[in-house]
């Protein structure tokens, strides 16, 4: 119930009003039955934007640090992301990546969209960044569709340090599902896994346009270059 008054009455229509997004491809998500969107990752409002492109509910999987805050501020932000779809995981210990892919086993045995962010982090520049292997096992595991979508000028509307929103004209694009039936029984096959992530990441190069860079985000966020 929260979710929709989120999207529909509280924060849609002024979303809507500051970004107009353009969305295309919404044909691509199927009515029913579960699938995976793989999205690109340009700023913190992606996962609030792409939820209103679709007519169906999106779930995301989101670290647990915004759950766990204390005081009244903790409790509302707990609330908050809750209700917009968001569900907590812990990144920080030895089983995170069993954890995340339990958590988004569980969506996506429901019936349920779920997106995750193969990049595993916002990128620090506009481009796209290689994708991390996580998408790819659960797509393979749980067998199901993988949906590129790629959120354009979002990084605009809501660039990196800021906190109040910057009118910008968005775009959502949902490109065609990826099928992966072919390479069923093989997740946990590390190069399998690599050359169906290495498709995903192609595909949403495609779709947004960006400039693909092969190394990971976050690698480049700890560099000492990115620190001075």
């Amino acid at each position: 119930m929260w979710y929709f008054f989120f999207k529909s009455i509280l924060m849609g229509p002024w979303m809507w009003l500051m970004g107009r997004p353009k969305v295309e491809g919404r044909k691509n998500i199927p009515q029913r039955g579960p699938a995976l969107l793989a999205s690109n990752h340009l700023a913190v409002v992606d996962s609030f934007y792409l939820p209103m492109a679709s007519r169906r509910r999106i779930f995301f999987l989101a670290k647990s640090e915004y759950f766990t805050s204390p005081g009244l501020k903790g409790r509302f932000q707990k609330w908050f992301f809750s209700a917009s779809g968001q569900i907590p995981i812990d990144r920080s210990g030895a089983s995170a990546a069993a954890d995340a892919l339990a958590a988004g086993r569980r969506v996506l045995e429901s019936d349920r969209l779920l997106c995750l962010y193969p990049e595993g982090t916002r990128s620090p520049d506009g481009r796209l960044y290689k994708g991390k292997t996580g998408l790819a096992r659960m797509a393979l595991e749980c067998g199901v569709p993988v949906i590129p979508v790629a959120m354009i000028n979002t990084d605009h509307i809501n660039p990196p340090g800021t906190v109040l929103p910057r009118p910008t004209r968005i775009g959502v694009r949902f490109g065609e599902p990826l099928d992966f039936s072919r390479y069923e029984g093989m997740a946990g096959n590390r190069f399998i896994e690599r050359a169906v992530t290495d498709e995903i990441m192609y595909a949403l190069m495609a779709l947004s346009g960006q400039q693909y860079v092969d190394v990971y985000a976050a690698s480049l966020k700890e560099s000492p270059a990115e620190k001075a």
